[in-house]
């Protein structure tokens, strides 16, 4: 069984930090794309930053400069380093892994696999 588990999610002030974790079994991370996304009220689900296998990231402009994606795939564990955290940031991030399509590197659509999400709250 495939399972992928967000953690380090929680309750931080604007201009703070955090790191989000992403776990993973019954998979091996080193054979395919990862990315974390995220899900305001009122819109979809969007890729905030991905990383293809190969080691290519991408960033979603709202996050460039303040997100960091990383991956070690020996330990099959992802990273999401946040910092200058804004309260707009608040949602439930969701870690995934799937196939790495260059031209869309961030569609959901292409992740296959999904954690359950972790709550990201940052108050002002």
């Amino acid at each position: 069984e495939v399972q992928l588990v967000e953690s380090g999610g929680g309750l931080v002030q604007a201009g703070g930090s955090l790191r989000l974790s992403c776990s993973a079994s019954g998979l091996a991370f080193g054979d395919y794309a990862l990315g974390w996304f995220r899900q305001l009220p009122g819109e979809a689900r969007a890729g905030i930053a991905t990383i293809s296998s190969a080691g290519e990231t991408f960033y979603a402009g709202s996050v460039v400069g303040r997100f960091t994606i990383s991956r070690d795939n020996a330990k099959n564990v992802m990273y999401l380093e946040m910092s200058s955290l804004l309260p707009e940031d608040t949602a439930v991030y969701y870690c995934a892994a799937g196939e790495f399509v260059p031209a869309t590197p961030m569609l959901p659509l292409w992740f296959n696999f999904w954690g359950r999400g972790t709550q990201v709250t940052v108050s002002s």
